[in-house]
């Protein structure tokens, strides 16, 4: 996976207890062209601390373009961000 570090507009939804779910997310390409990406599956939630920073780090999976993708996307707690990390 190469690793972006993107900034991304995020749709997503908290249960009672306050766990974050990713529903899909808007990334905006080099030629300037907004591409919306449902998010069909996280395969794996977890946390890490990346410079003083709490981040919450989702692998998730879709289809992107015909092609089943596994990628990563981190929301950063004290500014909740979100970026698409890993594709």
């Amino acid at each position: 996976m190469k690793i972006l570090m993107r900034p991304i507009e995020m749709l997503s939804w908290f249960t009672k207890e306050g766990v974050i779910n990713p529903i899909r997310y808007r990334i905006t390409t080099e030629q300037s062209e907004p591409i919306v990406v449902k998010v069909d599956k996280v395969i794996l939630r977890t946390e890490e601390k990346l410079a003083g920073n709490k981040m919450i780090i989702f692998r998730c999976q879709s289809v992107i373009n015909g092609l089943q993708k596994i990628y990563e996307v981190k929301y950063e707690i004290s500014t909740c961000k979100w970026f698409l990390f890993k594709m």
